[in-house]
């Protein structure tokens, strides 16, 4: 995503690539992709009031050593771990609605953050942890292989402009990464509602050889995914959502 307001209604503003302390404005790239772009917003009282209140009990640290996973959640079950939840919104009506499964959260947007955690008290969730860090950094440091059941990266910023496309979060080498992380038969969800990096994504995801295609193609819209207004109105005025679901293979080929 770009460093502009998000879009009203936009389900996910931080599943970008770039990062506080980034390049000068002359270097035309990173050095190397992020999960996240640096955005302005206001915390609101509420959201202040859940970061105070419920971050020490939700809110993870950033750490350079791998996560006991157990410990974190304070039980052992099947983790899923989405990359930029946005305001989240779909991550806590996901988390409801699986409440058997652990979901681990990156998001680096205080009043996201702040208000994933007014909707964790509001609707008592406990299988929710955040991690207000850069995902790609946690999967680097903090996640052993063949640990997740699922990874979810919902609407990541398509980064238009021709010149910035190596900025977009879907490129081989996390891709590889994140393979890596799933168990056997683990599943990887991605959705973005801009064609160009659909197709992005469906060749990215492809070419890797850990994953292998749940579809013939673009999956349909698992039902756990809710639709979000944006994306309602967004498909009323014709224009398209592509999500793509993939598995991990229980052998490479």
């Amino acid at each position: 995503m770009t460093s502009s307001p998000p879009r009203p209604e936009d389900p996910n503003p931080s599943a970008a690539t770039a990062a506080p302390g980034g390049p000068p404005p002359h270097v035309a790239h990173p050095q190397r992709v992020r999960s996240f772009v640096t955005r302005a917003g206001r915390t609101t009282t509420g959201q202040a009031k859940a970061l105070a209140e419920l971050g020490p009990r939700f809110v993870l640290p950033f750490q350079q050593t791998k996560l006991d996973l157990g410990a974190a959640f304070g039980r052992e079950a099947p983790v899923v771990m989405e990359i930029g939840f946005g305001m989240g919104d779909a991550t806590a009506h996901i988390a409801a609605l699986r409440p058997d499964e652990n979901f681990l959260c990156c998001e680096v947007h205080e009043p996201g953050v702040g208000a994933l955690l007014k909707r964790i008290g509001e609707m008592g969730l406990t299988n929710i942890r955040i991690l207000q860090h850069d995902a790609v950094e946690v999967v680097d440091h903090m996640l052993e292989a063949s640990t997740l059941a699922g990874i979810h990266i919902f609407f990541p910023d398509p980064w238009h402009k021709k010149r910035h496309h190596k900025r977009r979060l879907i490129q081989p080498p996390l891709v590889a990464k994140l393979a890596q992380r799933l168990i056997p038969g683990g599943y990887l969800h991605c959705a973005t509602d801009w064609q160009p990096y659909a197709e992005q994504m469906l060749e990215v995801l492809t070419a890797e050889p850990l994953l292998e295609n749940t579809a013939a193609g673009y999956a349909e819209r698992p039902a756990y995914r809710p639709e979000t207004k944006f994306e309602r109105r967004g498909l009323k005025l014709g224009h398209g959502v592509w999500d793509l679901v993939f598995r991990r293979r229980a052998a490479v080929p």
